[in-house]
């Protein structure tokens, strides 16, 4: 604890995706919404050379909300060995809690959650397994159909068994029919995403899709309602109103231009037009795919509702943006759950994880 008693909370975000900015835009707002009565923030950025650096509040919430016209500030640096001793000397102090901002690869796919379970302090959202499990869309799918929850038709492709016979790869595609839909298996924000109408243009979209990532995921598209549902918790979650995204932009889908770029690129539709019976069944199978998935704290669940009534999980993701636009804050709000709220629930629920993995043993001798 500070000498304030108030907790020190560490907000680490940028990172090295992708999705760098957005990761900005999100602190901004997880700050914004931090109770400062019980909560003393200490922020760190990780900038584009991962290079972990001290921020100031106030200049992260003076900051534009455009992500092209955000970027980590210089700053003190942060070492990592420091972080893991429970503390930095430039902070001034210990800390109490980190809170993850970090969204895509280094940040939500297990890599820093692993390091954070070194430190011994609590953090907030999914673990190791849950975080690299939700982060790559191959290994979910696969999880989700094999518990019997349905999601779209997909074939994965490897960097290199494509790159040594790409007609024998694309060969496999022929099932899926057209559209498809080309993304990498582990990104998010749509980043990388492409939306293919003609055979001929597969292969370059699989070429672009392998900038992001070392696997790819081609996955027919479907006909439907694209619904979202927020998740809360640990063994007994809870989960919010549905939402539905409605898609304005020329791109044809819920693309990184349409959700952060272009101001009529998409409409929130909160809460969505749903009968009760599309409601219930939307917020089972979401809790459903959390738990199947080994989430943990926080998570958002993206359904499509097809219409014949029947529910497929498109994706799952453990850390959800808090921007501006984004669903998750969004969707609690709606339930009930304000965003200063909501921020203290998650620390809340880290530190009562914290204090359950203290006390498990750590020894086989008696």
């Amino acid at each position: 604890m500070t000498d304030t008693a108030k907790l020190r909370v560490a907000l680490l975000f940028g990172g090295q995706s992708a999705e760098h900015e957005i990761s900005i835009l999100s602190a901004r707002n997880v700050l914004a919404a931090l109770d400062r009565e019980r909560f003393e923030p200490l922020l760190i950025g990780i900038d584009k050379q991962g290079r972990w650096l001290l921020q100031d509040a106030a200049r992260l919430l003076a900051s534009a909300r455009d992500p092209r016209l955000v970027h980590i500030e210089d700053g003190a640096p942060v070492g990592k060995d420091l972080i893991l001793c429970g503390g930095t000397s430039a902070a001034g102090g210990p800390i109490d809690v980190i809170f993850p901002v970090l969204h895509g690869t280094m940040g939500e796919d297990g890599t820093v959650q692993g390091l954070l379970e070194l430190t011994g302090i609590p953090y907030v959202g999914a673990g190791v397994l849950g975080s690299a499990i939700g982060m790559d869309k191959d290994v979910s799918k696969r999880l989700l159909r094999d518990a019997g929850i349905a999601v779209a038709d997909f074939v994965t492709l490897r960097r290199e068994r494509f790159e040594a016979n790409p007609a024998g790869a694309l060969a496999q595609l022929g099932a899926l029919g057209l559209p498809v839909f080309t993304k990498p298996a582990n990104a998010g924000s749509s980043i990388g995403v492409r939306k293919v109408t003609d055979r001929a243009q597969v292969e370059d979209a699989v070429r672009y899709a392998f900038q992001f990532d070392d696997k790819v995921l081609i996955e027919a598209a479907v006909t439907a309602r694209e619904i979202e549902l927020a998740v809360l918790g640990g063994h007994s979650p809870s989960v919010s109103v549905a939402g539905e995204i409605v898609v304005r932009h020329p791109d044809g889908f819920y693309s990184y231009d349409a959700k952060y770029l272009d101001e009529s690129g998409a409409r929130l539709e909160l809460p969505a037009r749903l009968t009760p019976d599309e409601l219930a069944r939307s917020q089972a199978i979401a809790v459903r795919a959390f738990e199947v998935l080994e989430c943990d704290g926080m998570a958002r669940v993206d359904l499509f509702l097809k219409p014949d009534g029947a529910l497929l999980v498109n994706e799952i993701n453990t850390i959800p943006g808090f921007t501006a636009i984004s669903m998750y804050p969004k969707l609690w709000e709606l339930s009930g759950v304000p965003p200063t709220e909501l921020v203290t629930r998650l620390i809340d629920l880290a530190l009562a994880r914290g204090r359950r993995r203290a006390a498990l043993g750590r020894s086989a001798l008696r």
